[in-house]
């Protein structure tokens, strides 16, 4: 299945979410830190800071590993029943490292999705003075 949204040379939206990749060039620029955007690509100058990503990535990780969290507590209380001190040292460490793994992915997809679908912060055309 094709991306409309793809231009020809362009890694699809999970490779290109994986390395970091510029949505405009394709470079692995996309990241400043662990996973805070760089403001511009430094191989073509494409502007990061146009989109809004927020905190949606963040929370539906939260809320999507918890739920994956709890149940296998859930699963692994009923079938060993191990002392609580077991699920503090087991689940907070796994659920702190899934987060932080998986943060930097999705938001990276989040951007790149936008950039693709040419969704921008909400701005005034010069020429037709509507949103663009």
């Amino acid at each position: 299945m094709d991306d409309p949204h793809l231009e020809k040379g362009q890694s699809g939206l999970v490779q290109a979410a994986l390395f970091g990749e510029c949505p405009a060039c394709a470079e692995r620029t996309l990241f400043a830190g662990w996973v805070r955007f760089a403001s511009r690509c430094r191989a073509c100058g494409h502007d990061f800071s146009s989109y809004n990503v927020g905190d949606g990535p963040a929370a539906f990780l939260i809320l999507v590993i918890g739920a994956l969290v709890c149940a296998f507590a859930l699963v692994l209380q009923v079938q060993a029943s191990p002392p609580f001190w077991v699920h503090i040292v087991l689940w907070v460490p796994i659920t702190t490292a899934l987060v932080l793994l998986s943060l930097r992915v999705s938001k990276a997809a989040m951007l790149i999705h936008e950039a693709r679908a040419e969704v921008r912060e909400g701005k005034i055309d010069d020429n037709t003075g509507q949103d663009s």
